[in-house]
Formats: C-alpha cells, structure tokens, sequence
C-alpha cells in the first residue's frame, strides 16, 4: 500500500512542479477559491472577492484549508499543493476502504486503480473543491464501515462530524448524512430483529447497553448522534449565513446560479442538452454585480423554477440527457470542454472517459458480489451506494458533468478493484491437495 502511494505521490508530484506549478488560474471557479483563502489568511471573512458583501459561493472547507498556505505573496502555486496533498491521502483512504469492505488485496487493487485513475489525479493540483470533496467521501464511507462494524454512540458522533464537514466541502453531499444515518439505524433494527427471532424462548433480552459512548446502541439513538453531530459540525457557518444575508442562507449561495445555468434554452437543446451554461447566466437581464447574493441567488431560482414550469413537458429528456452525460454516454465533447474550462488536460479527459468505460461494468459485477454476500455483509454496498444515490439526485435536478460524479468515483474503484479480485482468483487454478497417510 505505502508503495503504490508513493506512486501516486511520485506521479501527481511530477505533474504540479512540471505544469501546474507556474500556471495562472483560469477564469472558473478557481478563483473564488483562491482569492477568498487569501482574504481569510489576510483577516476578512468569507466575502465576495470582486464587491465587498458577505460571500458563501461555495462551502467553506475548500477555502479554510487553502487559507493555511495563503499568506504568500505568490500563493496559488501553494495552494495547488493543497488539493495535490489531499489527492494522495485520497488514494490511501481508497485503499483502506477496500481492505475494510473486503480484503488487504482488493485494497492494494483498489489504491492501484485510484492512483492512476485520471477522474481523480486530474482533479489534484487545481485550485477547486474536487480533491478535497472526494477525500472526505472516502472518510464518511470509511467511518461509515467502522459504524456499521460496531455501532456506538461514540462512532456515530464521529461519522457525523466527517458527514458535516463533507457538507462543508460540497453542499450536495449534506445527501450523505442522512442516507447513511437511515442505513446505519436501519442494520441496527435488523440486526437486534435478527437477534430476537434467534433468541431461546427463556433467554431474556440482553438489557439496553447505550449508556456509554463505547457501548452497543440502538437504532433510533444512533440515527440522533449521526444527525445532531452532523447539524453541530455545520451550525457555526449555517448561523454565520443566516445573520449576514438578506434573505436566509443556509450552505451557499450558489443554487440560484446552478439552477438557472441548468434550467434554460442553452441547457434544454441544442449539444449542451442536460448540461449547465454559463451564457443562461450572463443574459439574465437583471443580473447586477452589486446585487445582494443572497437576493440575487432567490431571483435566479425563481427564473428557474418558472422555466422549468413552463417546459415541463421537456424535463424528461433533458434529465435523461443528465444521467447520461454523468455516465459519459452523452454529450462527450461538452463534457471534454468544461473540463478543459476548468485547467484539465483533454487527452486526459479523453482517458478519465475510457477509463470510466472500463470500471463501470466491473464496479457492476463488485457490486453484484457484495450483493450475494449474507444479509450482515451484505450492508457495505449499500454504504457504497450512498454516494450514488447522492450524485444521481443531484445529477437529475441540476445537471450532468464530470464534477457533479466525482463524489462517487471512489465507490467505483472499491467495486471495480472486488470485481478484478474475484476474476483473478478465479482464474488461478486450485492448489492440489496432498493425501494423508
């Protein structure tokens, strides 16, 4: 493992101090970023970078943490360094993950895949939240086993906590917290169920052990720990929002935006059907830069939603459009633009596309042997699928892209990397076994 991270360190290394290093931001969201960890290293408070109001574009984990190198006078290349650092531990966590859900092999696959897997090395060393969202993914998914293995109280509060500052790296994957709370309570119940059907008519229930934080809880008293820990991990920026905005914030301000990029003429025909577009924001007639973003981000979701009321009768194909584009079935020379728009390479866009061709079958065929597992250890698919459920939701109400997928990329290599395991083993012919005298 520590070798094929190395690797992977090697690699991504390589390609920060050869390329990234001295090359300028584009005009994306990488701005945002940077300039708002540059105004927190200076001591200004999560504000707009181009007027002065109150700013929560994006959540403020990706910004925080690029704060802590911000202080330079040249500090994007510092920054870089950042998501390039969390892309490693990116790779080790996906091997954990692996050798957690199913062994130390398909962990070291796992980590094989990840750290030449070109839809997430390609997201390491851009000034963006990618690197950071998909790491904290693993970190849910990978407390989340943990959770499940041993449900206490004490485990609960900390997946909750990772699930929150999950939310505060990507505001669609707050999808997380409850999804897996509902499946962590939900295993419990079967469980205790399981438990009860089994037990001897004079066997008495084993009394209530959730007095202690290290203890067995029940279902019900976890579901409460992951949710409230999970609510107290993104208070203090909820309670920030909602006392500096017009009109209520709660992660970003970045709905309206979204929405209206993803609900117009550009994004509902034509070769960005299903996608976002930033000219539906551009030809808003009302947009102003010194309109209050909150306001402004409430007017802009109105549009949309009038939008799509009025073509409600071509939503199904723009959302099948969505999916699809997500999948890399659709709209493939979009997709490779965008990426390029956001500094990835296109020959390695092209790659992520092949690559992805090639994993999603097999992460089909890992998911369908988990599946065939007894009911206990059958579970972490559907730990696993957490991320899919959150990405295909937000996929189909906003819109497809490689980014809105890559908070369910490590899924994907953990399922692919038990599918070439078990074809693998398979392949080996038995051992011979030698008679006894």
């Amino acid at each position: 493992m520590l070798i094929v991270v190395a690797f992977a360190a090697s690699w991504r290394f390589a390609v920060l101090v050869v390329d990234k290093w001295r090359q300028p931001l584009m005009l994306n969201d990488s701005l945002y970023y940077s300039a708002q960890a540059q105004q927190l290293a200076d001591g200004v408070w999560f504000r707009e970078i181009f007027v002065d109001r109150p700013g929560a574009e994006h959540g403020p984990l990706t910004s925080t943490l690029l704060a802590v190198v911000s202080w330079a006078d040249h500090p994007v290349p510092w920054q870089r360094l950042v998501t390039v650092l969390c892309g490693i531990a990116t790779v080790g966590m996906i091997g954990l993950l692996g050798r957690r859900i199913a062994n130390e092999r398909v962990g070291i696959v796992a980590a094989t895949i990840a750290a030449g897997y070109p839809n997430l090395w390609m997201n390491d060393g851009l000034v963006m939240s990618e690197s950071i969202s998909i790491l904290m993914v693993c970190m849910t998914l990978w407390v989340g086993h943990r959770c499940l293995s041993a449900p206490t109280l004490r485990r609960a509060a900390v997946l909750g906590a990772v699930a929150g500052l999950a939310a505060l790296a990507r505001s669609e994957l707050a999808l997380l917290t409850p999804a897996i709370g509902l499946l962590l309570a939900v295993t419990v119940w079967r469980a205790d169920a399981g438990a009860d059907q089994t037990r001897r008519p004079n066997q008495t229930r084993r009394p209530d052990q959730t007095a202690g934080p290290d203890q067995t809880a029940g279902p019900i008293a976890l579901l409460l720990m992951v949710g409230v820990t999970a609510l107290v991990t993104v208070a203090p920026w909820v309670t920030f929002n909602m006392a500096r905005f017009e009109q209520p914030v709660t992660l970003t301000t970045n709905d309206g935006t979204t929405l209206l990029g993803s609900y117009c003429d550009a994004s509902f025909s034509g070769p960005n059907l299903g996608g976002w577009s930033i000219f539906c924001i551009t030809d808003d007639p009302a947009y102003s830069m010194d309109e209050e973003p909150s306001v402004r981000s409430a007017r802009q979701r109105d549009m949309a939603v009038q939008y799509a009321r009025e073509h409600v009768g071509d939503l199904p194909k723009v959302v099948v459009a969505r999916v699809a584009r997500t999948l890399d079935l659709y709209g493939l020379d979009s997709l490779v633009a965008q990426d390029v728009g956001e500094e990835r390479y296109r020959w390695a866009s092209w790659a992520g596309i092949i690559t992805w061709w090639v994993l999603a079958p097999l992460a089909i065929v890992g998911g369908i042997r988990l599946a065939r597992r007894t009911a206990p250890a059958r579970w972490p698919l559907w730990l696993l699928l957490c991320p899919v459920a959150s990405v295909t939701l937000t996929t189909v109400v906003f819109y497809g892209a490689h980014r809105i997928r890559s908070s369910m990329e490590p899924t994907v290599v953990v399922l692919a990397a038990i599918a070439l395991v078990w074809l693998w083993e398979r392949r080996r012919p038995a051992e011979p076994t030698t008679g006894g005298s």
